[in-house]
């Protein structure tokens, strides 16, 4: 708990929500700062001016007492004092790095710079004052700037800083200021933040909404659900979100066309408020001014609720200074819920609780709950912060967002102005025996900078709450994800092969983020060809001519004209070739002799069998023993060479067409001549890797649990990791069953599945990239079963979008285009999924019935189930791939796991030949 206890006279609400930056020009104020605040040593030596940027008096005032601030939280959170590194000025990579940008107080956004520190080292940076920042114009985007850095703190791992000048200037891809209405850095900021190109986390126009106290009350109350304190509002000439809204239960407002002779008005209402049964049994009304003038500015009157002309006398006197869009509002006074003390009854006033709160914006718009603090103070005093619960709190970032869905551009202060945070303050009332929380107010930086205080008090003895509790860690994924989108609007991509009916995700993200596609495909009818900026039409089915079929492309490229920033695909049967092609045009990508290597299963294993290190432990520890196939007489070495049982796949094959677990000789020979004979050439099963020939292998067979873990790559560094888990399949095939995500294995078993396909990986040379390795858990650690040296397939991308707002697609076309991908460096799972897979051969009367596509996603449209659609065709066959993915999310994976055996019980999926609770059994 956080003890807080206001020891001044007067309170600004009647629950007390002070605002702390009420000193100075970020919240409004003006002249110089307060001097001697900070008892501490650290150097003053240090190089606070920017060049070319001088700052007067006042302003060079603010600078060093901000940069004191920052020295003084840095020291009571137990961190070393910032470095100067300004004469040595950073040069970085203009244009292609993240650049997290934050311009305002150290003590509110703590939180959120160590944090930034943390998931992007470097890429963190404080302004402590707007001279240290510069917009200019934005070529071919009229009416927007682009914000460069000139000097900034940068946050790193441990908590170290470093005062650091850019040379030249860093170009910010996110910008998240305080701001406030003084005449000072308050206005410069709101400038600074209007009409950016890069996205911003807050602007003047929506910050005036936002703590707009009469607004947000009302749109919480008829938008949220959510309790408000009854309020009577006097409004003169009311904002335009305001005017001729429906009125809510406790709230009323009276419009005013002037400020003069509204005596009698004024009584009339106040009286029948004072009388209302919306006051409950409430003793005392306070009356204030509400506008964003007045935020942290001004003292409520507080008045008993039986002292009508008091309460009259007020609100007329509080009329004359009102201006336009401002009101004088009479609120209920609520008492607060005390705690009882340990020691029993205590002759003082006993203590009060209230706790405040933090919700950040996170992909697809969803708000988060990320911190509540819990406040304690003198029971006959109004605290600082205050309480609500989780479901009330996202419901208000809720209604917040779809506030700001319906502005223009220019409304909310530029094109990609949006609020990705807010703090809400709540009051724990009781009432007729129940505890209520009471809405009071939003705001902007208050409640982070509380969640703030409280983790610094673990910060120096290392005791505290882990690091994934950490109340900025969902704002700052978020400002990560648009700084991503922000690098990669407008980038130019070359794609080779379409895919299908499973890879439509891929041209809806496109538009989505932004990027100009072109593509290279096979079939000149393909649907996506009227969805991409250039079609070029390529028979590039027979990948043994790939050498030659890159140089043609190449030629193609060229002769068009196309101007790319990067050239991928998520297809298997291209990926060498995208390798060749982007050798020929000098950009960036895995070397095709990897993606060689990686393709080829058995080349992969024996080149990874005789990769003993070091380092240790190295990638031979989790290959297994396989030898290829090509004719009779292989499969006859291969049994005397490989332990039965094995396993025999297709050599570039894919979706498990064609694996088959074999116990002895004669089934080698068998399983060989049936693929041989079946399976001769992409006519036969398109997609799968028929253009490579139909070679295949023989592999041991190891026992064990079997799990995905899908990477991503740049210059040879594991950015991310998620690994799910596959329930056990229907042998003798490996057609997958179920899955779930996030893994249920233990720490440290993620963490060694996580290594051996990061070392695998690098093993055969995969630097850069996003990658699928497939492995068994054995009781003697991991073992590869594949690398698909691509993003995974199926759901997985969806499902990790969901789960960790983490984009695989988005990860690819960066790795694409050179550029580092915008990462969190410690995803955290939001929830459980838990799905099987449906096929032809064993769902064709559910899937034409029960179970049809229209029935499924209607259910995936209410939130009911998560369907991934992986085929167009109910068309059975012997060699098949899954139909469908058929999903449930839960808070728990048993939760999950629960749901989604009822649900395929109730649409007929699960039955005697398809036992779900079998394939579900592996993750109980």
């Amino acid at each position: 708990m956080l003890s807080l206890d206001p020891s001044g006279p007067e309170w600004d609400c009647p629950l007390g929500s002070k605002d702390l930056e009420d000193e100075g020009p970020w919240g409004g104020g003006s002249g110089l700062p307060p001097t001697g605040c900070f008892p501490g040593s650290w150097r003053q030596d240090v190089g606070l001016d920017c060049k070319g940027s001088p700052e007067g008096t006042e302003a060079r005032a603010w600078t060093v007492y901000y940069y004191s601030l920052l020295q003084s939280c840095l020291q009571q959170a137990g961190l070393p004092e910032t470095q100067d590194r300004s004469q040595a000025p950073r040069t970085g990579c203009p244009g292609a790095e993240v650049t997290l940008c934050v311009l305002g107080s150290p003590s509110t956004f703590l939180p959120v710079l160590l944090e930034g520190g943390v998931q992007s080292p470097g890429n963190m940076l404080l302004c402590l004052s707007p001279a240290w920042l510069m917009k200019v114009p934005a070529p071919g985007q009229p009416g927007e700037a682009a914000l460069l850095v000139l000097k900034a703190v940068s946050f790193h791992p441990g908590g170290l800083t470093f005062l650091d000048d850019f040379v030249p200037p860093r170009r910010a891809t996110y910008f998240l200021a305080g701001l406030g209405l003084g005449p000072s850095r308050g206005r410069e900021a709101a400038e600074l933040a209007r009409d950016l190109t890069c996205p911003t986390g807050a602007s003047a126009e929506l910050a005036r909404l936002l703590e707009d106290r009469l607004l947000t009350r009302q749109l919480l109350a008829q938008q949220g659900g959510v309790a408000v304190p009854a309020t009577l509002a006097f409004t003169y000439k009311p904002p335009g979100l305001l005017r001729g809204g429906d009125s809510s239960p406790g709230l009323r407002l009276v419009e005013l066309s002037g400020k003069e002779g509204q005596e009698t008005l004024v009584k009339e209402e106040v009286e029948a408020f004072l009388r209302s049964e919306a006051l409950g049994d409430v003793l005392q009304v306070a009356v204030k001014l509400s506008g964003w003038r007045w935020r942290g500015r001004q003292a409520l009157h507080l008045h008993p609720r039986a002292e009508l002309g008091a309460v009259v006398n007020t609100v007329l006197a509080l009329l004359e200074k009102l201006e336009e869009e401002e009101s004088v509002l009479v609120e209920a006074v609520y008492p607060p819920v005390q705690l009882p003390c340990s020691d029993g009854p205590s002759p003082g006033p006993g203590l009060a609780v209230r706790i405040c709160a933090v919700v950040c914006r996170t992909q697809g718009d969803r708000p988060l709950l990320s911190k509540v603090v819990c406040g304690v103070g003198r029971g006959d005093r109004p605290l600082r912060h205050h309480n609500s619960l989780p479901r009330t709190l996202e419901a208000a970032l809720t209604a917040m967002l779809a506030l700001e869905a319906g502005l223009s551009a220019e409304q909310r202060g530029g094109r990609r102005a949006h609020t990705d945070f807010l703090g809400v303050d709540f009051a724990l009332t009781a009432a007729g025996g129940m505890l209520t929380p009471v809405a009071l107010e939003l705001n902007g930086g208050l409640c982070l900078e509380a969640c703030g205080a409280l983790e610094g008090l673990w910060a120096a003895p290392r005791l505290g709450p882990a690091a994934d509790e950490a109340a900025a860690a969902p704002l700052v994924e978020t400002m990560l994800r648009r700084s991503a989108r922000c690098l990669m609007e407008g980038k130019q991509l070359l794609v080779v092969g379409a895919g299908g009916v499973s890879k439509k995700f891929v041209w809806e993200a496109a538009r989505d983020y932004g990027l100009q596609l072109h593509l290279v495909e096979s079939d000149p009818n393909h649907f996506a060809s009227q969805l991409v900026q250039t079609f070029i039409h390529f028979d590039m089915t027979e990948h043994r001519r790939d050498e030659e079929n890159a140089r043609l492309l190449a030629e193609l490229v060229r002769a068009r004209g196309l101007k790319l920033d990067g050239c991928f695909s998520y297809w298997d049967d291209c990926l060498v070739l995208t390798a060749l092609l982007c050798q020929e045009l000098g950009l960036p990508c895995s070397p095709p002799a990897a993606m060689r290597l990686a393709k080829k299963k058995s080349l992969t294993q024996l080149h990874l069998l005789r990769h003993h290190g070091p380092p240790w432990p190295a990638p031979s520890l989790h290959a297994v023993p396989c030898c290829p196939l090509e004719s009779e007489a292989d499969v006859e070495r291969a049994v005397h060479q490989v332990p039965l049982p094995g396993v025999m796949k297709l050599e570039f094959g894919a979706g498990a067409v064609g694996v088959r677990l074999v116990e002895d000789a004669p089934q080698c020979h068998e399983h060989f001549s049936r693929i041989t004979r079946d399976l001769q050439g992409e006519a036969d099963h398109p997609g799968i890797g028929l253009g490579w020939g139909n070679a295949m292998l023989l592999m041991e067979f190891v026992e064990g649990t079997e799990h995905d873990v899908d990477l991503v790559l740049f210059g040879g560094r594991l950015l991310a990791a998620f690994v799910s888990d596959n329930g056990p399949t229907r042998l003798p095939g490996f057609t997958e069953t179920a899955a779930c995500m996030p893994t249920g294995l233990a720490s440290e078993q993620e963490a060694q599945m996580v290594q051996a396909a990061f070392r695998c990986c690098l093993g055969c040379g995969l630097l850069d990239g996003v990658f699928n390795v497939e492995l068994k858990l054995t009781g003697a650690g991991p073992r590869l079963i594949e690398i698909n040296p691509r993003m995974g397939g199926f759901y997985l991308r969806d499902w990790i979008l969901e789960l960790y707002g983490v984009d695989l697609l988005l990860a690819a076309v960066m790795v694409a285009c050179g550029l580092r991908p915008a990462l969190p460096t410690r995803p955290r799972a939001r929830g459980h999924l838990v799905g099987v897979m449906c096929l032809v051969s064993q769902h064709l009367q559910a899937l034409s019935s029960t179970a049809s596509r229209e029935t499924l996603q209607a259910l995936h449209d209410r939130g009911l189930l998560r369907l991934n659609l992986l085929e167009e065709a109910l068309v059975p066959g012997e060699y098949e791939e899954p139909y469908c993915s058929v999903a449930c999310a839960g808070s728990s994976p048993t939760e999950a796991r629960l749901r989604l055996l009822g649900l395929c019980q109730g649409l007929g999926i699960d039955g005697p030949s398809y036992p779900v609770a079998h394939f579900l059994s592996h993750f109980k």
